[in-house]
């Protein structure tokens, strides 16, 4: 159904240039749906064959850790059928019924590689695969925090004769029934894929450990640690970091004895670093009962040995690497002085660089209030501000250069033509 016509839809038929978002996961569709509600056209460019691509490539037994209720994207909520904790299967149906829900504008099988600033300073130029170049009015870059994955350089990794995997290449436990697994790094999706190898019937299945985690129940008496996050998220970090110790001592078990002690630093200070608590699906009980086994950190590898931290070596038969990913954005935006020392929008959400108007990030931050219910809220201030500006943009046209002539808004099939390389 089409979405609400708002004061601002006649930017539809006058605005020159139609804003462009790069990416069809959550954060890209919920940013063009704002946007289209508030009556200006946007694009959304995806690389692959469809949208929400990169949840189509997760595991198998992939659920939301953040509740149906507070996970779905403007102007659609997720279907009360898909449960309270949202499989990956039924999350790529909501993502597509929200494309043809919102009638968005989608082009597929286009990358875009590089933006650079118009040649007459007013918008932006994509320069994408097959030689286009698309015009922009403003563009909102929501390519993914987990973009392309990381896997370490670990010395001697390519003498180990076993299987070495990124996670993103893991999908199920199938493969390794009967061996000996290790599983490096204990983020959540460490944890989640150590669990399900012990469930999928792996021989045996130790979890490499650097950096202790923070280990929350994903729900407790019916209350969901996704409420928590969103009810301190505005408090000082050492008033969080104390109230969140004492509920770790309530609710989960020492598991010092077997490997992973309680964190010296606060929950709410690794939060502000980057690292998000585990939540935990089983990683508790699978550690109490022997079944998930922590080591050390991975140094390196020796022929079929991997050499730990502590000096020990073990000969797993194969190896997973959840080992996080790179947000890549050097290649697209790097040039532009957007970016911070570690590769990260120096501004995100509705607010855009100073030296880049018209240029916004989303989803690119690990908020504890929940990614989806932050994209959702970027969506919406990023539609306001942009609407807002372009409207105040297409006013000063108007009164400098005297009205122009309307154009019907290119349909969808158009915007492909537009999309392909010139002959």
């Amino acid at each position: 159904m089409p979405g609400p016509r708002t004061q601002t839809d006649d930017l539809r038929v006058t605005q020159p240039r139609p804003v462009y978002v790069i990416g069809g996961g959550p954060g890209g569709l919920a940013a063009a749906a704002a946007l289209r509600a508030r009556g200006v056209r946007a694009v959304v460019v995806e690389k692959s064959d469809s949208v929400g691509a990169s949840w189509r490539r997760h595991y198998d037994r992939l659920h939301l850790h953040t509740t149906r209720r507070l996970s779905g994207l403007p102007g659609l909520a997720i279907p009360r059928r898909f449960g309270r904790w949202v499989a990956r299967d039924n999350a790529v149906r909501y993502l597509e019924q929200y494309a043809e829900h919102h009638e968005l504008e989608v082009v597929t099988g286009v990358e875009v590689t590089r933006i650079e600033r118009a040649a007459d300073g007013a918008g932006w130029t994509l320069f994408a695969t097959g030689g286009r170049e698309l015009d922009a009015r403003a563009v909102v870059v929501a390519t993914g925090y987990n973009h392309t994955p990381r896997l370490p350089d670990w010395t001697g990794r390519d003498t180990y004769p076993g299987t070495l995997t990124h996670a993103s290449g893991y999908r199920n436990a199938r493969p390794y029934a009967g061996q000996d697994v290790l599983v490096v790094g204990v983020g959540n999706t460490g944890a989640e894929i150590a669990v399900d190898l012990v469930e999928g019937g792996a021989a045996r299945v130790r979890l490499a450990v650097r950096t202790v985690p923070h280990i929350l129940r994903r729900s407790t008496a019916g209350w969901p640690a996704q409420r928590t996050g969103i009810l301190v998220r505005r408090l000082p970090v050492r008033l969080v970091d104390r109230l969140a110790r004492a509920v770790a001592r309530i609710s989960v078990p020492d598991l010092s004895a077997h490997g992973l002690p309680r964190p010296d630093t606060g929950l709410y200070t690794r939060v502000k670093q980057g690292a998000i608590p585990v939540q935990d699906v089983g990683l508790i009980a699978a550690v109490r009962a022997g079944r998930v086994e922590p080591v050390a950190a991975v140094e390196g590898f020796d022929g079929a040995e991997v050499v730990l931290a502590d000096g020990s070596r073990i000969t797993p038969d194969a190896v997973v690497a959840a080992t996080g990913y790179h947000r890549a954005l050097e290649g697209l935006v790097g040039h532009l002085g957007v970016l911070d020392e570690q590769g990260r929008p120096l501004a995100h959400g509705a607010r855009a660089c100073a030296q880049a108007p018209g240029l916004y990030f989303t989803g690119f931050s690990s908020p504890i209030s929940g990614m989806l219910r932050e994209l959702a809220r970027d969506a919406e201030k990023i539609a306001r501000g942009l609407s807002r500006a372009l409207s105040k943009e297409e006013a000063e046209r108007t009164r400098t250069r005297g009205p122009r002539s309307t154009r019907q808004p290119r349909s969808t099939r158009a915007s492909r033509r537009a999309a392909r390389p010139a002959q």
